[in-house]
């Protein structure tokens, strides 16, 4: 009886890790998906992936998705835009629900501004998703650049 006891808990913690790492293969997809659209300055499918109360948090202030999204398209349509937008080191955290997770990533990025200006960058971000009906959203994103060294 131990020995079957024991192979239904080893199977169950097994199916359970296998769960995890279904799970955190999906969260990659979904944010690999995400910075693709945002380098591709392809802003319906960015914005869809956040939900319309995620808490966004970029140099060094929160700001609404409604306003971020008015930003960002006016910014695109006045000939900025995003360039290059390139995750590497990325690790996926997922919490016990396994319907929520946290994904940090190092992020290479070139923007253009209207004036045609390059601004080129490294960043670290912490994104959040939840999965909300099947689909994992964007609930909390924060943004940080690093300041060159002199």
């Amino acid at each position: 009886m131990k020995k079957i006891l024991s192979f239904f808990a080893t199977a169950l913690l097994s199916f359970s890790a296998m769960a995890d790492h279904h799970h955190e293969a999906e969260v990659t997809a979904a944010s690999e998906e995400f910075n693709t659209a945002y380098e591709s300055n392809d802003f319906d499918t960015y914005f869809g992936f956040y939900t319309e109360d995620a808490v966004v948090f970029f140099y060094g202030e929160r700001q609404s998705v409604a306003a971020y999204r008015e930003e960002w398209t006016a910014s695109i349509k006045a000939g900025g835009g995003v360039e290059l937008n390139t995750q590497s080191d990325s690790r996926v955290q997922m919490m016990p629900s396994g319907e929520v997770a946290v994904l940090t990533s190092f992020i290479d990025n070139r923007t253009r501004a209207v004036d045609g200006e390059l601004t080129t960058v490294r960043g670290y971000e912490t994104e959040i998703w939840q999965k909300i009906a099947g689909k994992w959203r964007v609930v909390g994103l924060h943004y940080n650049e690093f300041v060159p060294a002199n």
